[in-house]
């Protein structure tokens, strides 16, 4: 998972292989995975944080994305979930447009919310989806 995390992400920064198996130990969250492919989200009572979400570039464009969000969405819902929410790069535009396609609408904006290289910052958008 940190190898295709480091591959999808400088802005946040990649996560560490500790990191990873540290939320994958806990039993709060939920891990889908596919071939180069998977998702975390981490439940808190009747909801849930899409944690990350990850496709490697060599297999982006095959709807792997949609279908780890898709089950991960049906999965949350069947378990009593009632709404997802997720932080998301603002100028990450190919996921912002797969997160509303699966429903999520924005709540708010975070100015210089993330920390990239050599000091930049980037806005965040906070989105929700009621399950």
């Amino acid at each position: 998972m940190a190898e295709i995390h480091a591959a999808c992400f400088t802005q946040p920064r990649p996560w560490s292989a500790t990191e990873f198996r540290e939320l994958c130990a806990s039993p709060l969250c939920l891990v889908k995975t596919l071939d180069l492919g998977f998702a975390i989200t981490r439940r808190a009572g009747p909801e849930a944080e899409l944690l990350t979400i990850a496709v490697h570039p060599d297999a982006r464009r095959q709807g792997k994305a949609r279908a780890l969000l898709s089950e991960l969405l049906a999965t949350l819902q069947s378990d009593g979930c009632e709404e997802v929410f997720l932080e998301v790069v603002a100028d990450n535009h190919p996921a912002i447009v797969l997160y509303k396609a699966a429903g999520f609408t924005e709540l708010s904006y975070r100015k210089d919310y993330y920390n990239g290289v050599n000091g930049s910052k980037s806005a965040a958008l906070v989105m929700r989806k009621i399950l």
